[in-house]
């Protein structure tokens, strides 16, 4: 099965020639953007790369949509969603609700947190699960301040 990586390089192709503008400017946005990661990092470009880059790309697409919202822009929240709908289909499903305070409940109990202070702990204990691909740390560092006295 080919990585998400080859994926979405094979997509910039096919968007090519469809002539699908919004998608390859969005497609080599992230590609570049991944490119440029790896550079920063000094590694190779792998799965989880990938993953945090276009979940970066994302949010950072989530809070310019709000911003354009409160300046009345609609021509610049349109684009941004469309670029937001070819990106999200690179992400893997999140973890959520039950899942989620199941997971961090788990890793809460194995590193043994006690308070607050333990959060950073936790935290790193999580990004080391096979599951980190699917959590969205912010959502995931709000479920354990609410769990941790």
């Amino acid at each position: 099965m080919a990585t998400t990586y080859e994926r979405l390089r094979a997509d910039i192709v096919t968007a090519m020639k469809a002539r699908d503008t919004v998608t390859v400017t969005a497609l080599r946005t992230a590609d570049a953007a991944i490119q440029r990661a790896a550079m920063e990092a000094n590694k190779p470009v792998d799965e989880a790369l990938v993953i945090a880059t276009l979940r970066k790309a994302v949010k950072n697409l989530s809070d310019a949509k709000a911003e354009f919202l409160k300046g009345g822009r609609a021509d610049l929240v349109a684009a941004n969603e469309a670029e937001f709908r070819v990106l999200e289909k690179y992400l893997p499903v999140s973890l959520e609700g039950a899942q989620l305070e199941a997971l961090v409940a788990e890793v809460i109990a194995a590193v043994g947190a006690q308070s607050k202070k333990d959060m950073g702990k936790v935290i790193g204990a999580l990004k080391q699960r096979p599951e980190a691909a699917q959590i969205d740390f912010g959502t995931a560092s709000k479920v354990v301040q609410a769990k941790l006295p």
